[in-house]
């Protein structure tokens, strides 16, 4: 890919590392909480950096943006998390302009996620680009290659059925429970954590089980209350989870945190406890291992289950490709016009030098000179020149470089170096 005028010294890149060859603790290494994002965009714009977005969920951590070299974001990555340079070249990837558009356009659209037709992480992707425009750190590229990305994601989930039924983690996670637990409707459950994923869980947990022993903590307590409110459960303060935690059947940890906030020394009780760990890092200690009791499982066990229904999603797959497909090459369309932009506004500036020296040519020649009439047939066909020149540098069939050079040497143009 070419640069288009987009920058002129940078490349557009995506590096990052996903599930695919990162587990639950190395990902865990490259989280980025809220604070840490914030530091991050902080670093870049004082480095220079143009443009960025960051994403950072359970299943990924990613840095769309444009740099020099790779190795720019990569720091910002490292510096801001506990992951090591090492450690990101062993499991991570790194795209470059062309790849980079096809990898964020693949992300957004659900067909690289744990599991196939997962649309959370487009939700990410607007508050991560909603957040780099606040900061100054959104140029028109960017903003331009999300909306597509999102706008592809919208087609691809009402345009086919690779996301019918519910694809979630959180989802995943109730189906585990009812595979392996018996009369489900009556055990105690116990939700810590009522972020994103603890919401999503809660819902499901409600809808599916019809299960009326369900509690919420959460370190905030009014959070928790918040969602509790629309499912008319239970509330209990965070100073109460380890009894709440002894009287469970059920625990599943969303909560988000950098550090385990689970560990075996809170697990008072010696009845069975199933505990279910949605969280990226771990915040479920290993130690509970030790409880012959406890059985733990993470959410990198749950998306790996597979049924009928994900399986019979891969069949949408062409088509999800097809529609992604579609989009790009409607943005790819708009890059190439990106490409000559300079060159016509140059023109364009020329035509009006040509047209101003002549009507003053004429003002001077004719005493009753109709300067309105003269300006606006000036303007027309300075308008239809530019507009017919910029239509043979869209046509398929025509070498664009050949053809922006051969205007520039005949109108002898220096086209302004800014971004257009």
């Amino acid at each position: 890919m070419q640069k288009y005028n987009i920058s002129k010294s940078s490349s557009f890149y995506a590096i990052g590392l996903s599930y695919k060859k990162a587990d639950a603790d190395i990902r865990g290494h490259f989280s980025l909480d809220e604070d840490s994002k914030l530091t991050l965009l902080n670093q870049a714009k004082e480095n220079g950096i143009e443009s960025l977005v960051v994403t950072s969920t359970c299943n990924r951590t990613e840095i769309y943006g444009f740099a020099q070299h790779p190795f720019q974001l990569i720091k910002l990555l490292c510096d801001n998390t506990r992951g090591t340079v090492e450690e990101f070249q062993d499991v991570a990837y790194v795209y470059k302009n062309k790849e980079a558009i096809s990898h964020m356009f693949r992300v957004g659209s659900g067909l690289d996620s744990q599991i196939l037709g997962d649309f959370e992480i487009i939700s990410q992707l607007k508050i991560s680009a909603k957040l780099s425009r606040k900061y100054g750190l959104l140029n028109n590229f960017t903003e331009r290659l999300v909306n597509a990305v999102i706008q592809a994601s919208k087609r691809i989930k009402t345009e086919t059925d690779i996301s019918s039924g519910a694809t979630s983690v959180s989802f995943a996670s109730v189906q585990y429970i009812f595979k392996n637990v018996e009369n489900v409707s009556d055990k105690n459950i116990l939700l810590f954590g009522t972020g994103k994923i603890g919401r999503n869980t809660c819902e499901n947990l409600v809808k599916h089980t019809k299960n009326e022993h369900i509690t919420l903590i959460n370190r905030t307590k009014d959070k928790a209350e918040q969602v509790a409110g629309k499912f008319n459960l239970l509330v209990k303060d965070y100073a109460n989870l380890q009894e709440e935690v002894s009287t469970s059947d059920i625990l599943i940890v969303a909560t988000g945190a950098q550090r385990p906030t689970i560990d075996k020394h809170l697990i008072q009780t010696n009845k069975p406890l199933l505990i279910l760990d949605l969280s990226i890092p771990k915040n479920v200690n290993e130690n509970v291992q030790e409880l012959d009791n406890v059985s733990l499982i993470h959410l990198d066990h749950l998306s790996q289950m597979t049924d009928e229904t994900l399986e019979a999603r891969k069949a949408h797959i062409p088509s999800a490709e097809a529609i992604i497909e579609e989009v790009k090459a409607e943005f790819n369309s708009w890059l190439e016009t990106r490409k000559f932009a300079p060159t016509i506004k140059a023109l364009k500036h020329k035509l009006s030098d040509f047209a101003s020296a002549e009507l003053n040519t004429q003002r001077k020649k004719n005493v009753d000179f109709n300067e309105a009439q003269a300006e606006l047939i000036s303007n027309n066909i300075i308008q239809k020149i530019t507009n017919h020149f910029a239509h043979h540098l869209k046509d398929d069939d025509v070498s664009t470089d050949e053809s922006l050079e051969l205007i520039k040497k005949v109108f002898q143009l220096e086209p302004s170096t800014k971004n257009v």
